[in-house]
C-alpha cells in the first residue's frame, strides 16, 4: 500500500488537470507548424504543449514534494541520468505530459496526461487523466483501480478470460524488428480484432475498464508504462516481459505483454509466437 494518502492522490489528480487546462486543451487544434517539433522519427513528435505542461507538473511537485525525484519525458531528453537515478529514489514522480503526442498535434482527441508515483523502486501509484473526457483512471497499490470523475469513483475491472480466437488486443509495431515483427503481424490474425490508438494512455484505459484483452510492446520507457501498468494490476489484471519475468521500476527492454490473467498471458505468448 502506497504511503501516499488520499489527500495526496486527490492533489495530484487536479494537478493533472490544471496542467491540461492552463498548457494543453488551449493548444489542441491550435498548434503553429513551429509549435512541433520531430524527435526521433516523424511520428515521434514533441509540442509546445509537452513541454509547457511538464514544466507546470514539474515545478509544483517539487513544491509540494521538496526533494523528489521528478522524471519527464521531455526533461529526460536532455538529462538521460535521471533514468539511473529512478530505481533508487526514495521518492519519485514520473510524468509524460502528453501521452498521444501524434495524435494531439494531428487534432485527434485522443490523448492523455499519465502520472506514476514510485516509492523505493516500487510503483505505489498511477493516474491517467482523459483532457478531453475530463476524468482519471486511477490505481494505487493495494487499493484497486477507479475511474474518478465530478459525478463520483467507481471501481473498474479487466475484461474476464476468453480464448484466444475471442480477444481483441493491440500490437504496437513502431520498435519492433523482423522476423519477431512478422510472427507477431502474422499471428495476430488468430484474435478476433485489433485496435490501435497510437496513444498508452487510451489502450492502458481500455483494458483496465473490461474492453480489451490484451497489449504487447517492445519500447518500454518508464512514462509510457509505469502508471498503465500498475492501473492494470490493481484492476485484476497480470503483465510480464515477453520472457515472462517481471516488469519492474528501471527496465527499458525486454518487451511487455499484457493480459487479463497468468493463464490468458501464457495463451497468448504461445498463440502469438507461434511458428
Amino acid at each position: 500500500m502506497s504511503t501516499l494518502n488520499d489527500t495526496a492522490i486527490d492533489w495530484l489528480a487536479e494537478l493533472l488537470q490544471r496542467a491540461a487546462d492552463a498548457e494543453i486543451m488551449p493548444r489542441f487544434r491550435t498548434l503553429a507548424p513551429a509549435d512541433i517539433r520531430q524527435k526521433t522519427s516523424a511520428t515521434d513528435l514533441v509540442t509546445e504543449a509537452d513541454e509547457r505542461a511538464e514544466r507546470l507538473i514539474t515545478a509544483e511537485l517539487l513544491q509540494r514534494f521538496p526533494g523528489a525525484l521528478v522524471v519527464g519525458e521531455e526533461a529526460t531528453e536532455k538529462d538521460g541520468s535521471m533514468l539511473e537515478k529512478l530505481p533508487g529514489a526514495d521518492l519519485a514522480f514520473v510524468i509524460d505530459p502528453v501521452d498521444g503526442t501524434f495524435n494531439f498535434a494531428s487534432g485527434m482527441p485522443l490523448f492523455g496526461v499519465m502520472l506514476s508515483v514510485v516509492e523505493k523502486g516500487e510503483t505505489v501509484a498511477g493516474l491517467i487523466y482523459d483532457p478531453v473526457g475530463r476524468d482519471w483512471l486511477v490505481g494505487v497499490s493495494g487499493g484497486g483501480s477507479y475511474i474518478r470523475s465530478t459525478d463520483g469513483s467507481r471501481k473498474v475491472g479487466v475484461a474476464a478470460p476468453a480464448p484466444v480466437s475471442q480477444m481483441t488486443g493491440s500490437i504496437s509495431w513502431s520498435y519492433l524488428k523482423d522476423p519477431l515483427r512478422s510472427r507477431l503481424a502474422r499471428n495476430h490474425a488468430k484474435c478476433m480484432s485489433s485496435f490501435g490508438y497510437r496513444c498508452a494512455a487510451h489502450e492502458y484505459r481500455l483494458l483496465a475498464t473490461g474492453s480489451g484483452h490484451f497489449l504487447l510492446y517492445h519500447k518500454l520507457m518508464p512514462w509510457d508504462h509505469l502508471a498503465g501498468a500498475l492501473i492494470h494490476r490493481e484492476a485484476g489484471g497480470y503483465s510480464a516481459h515477453f520472457d515472462g519475468s517481471p516488469y519492474k521500476v528501471g527496465h527499458l527492454e525486454g518487451g511487455l505483454l499484457v493480459a487479463p490473467d497468468r493463464d490468458s498471458w501464457r495463451e497468448l505468448r504461445e498463440a502469438l509466437w507461434a511458428e
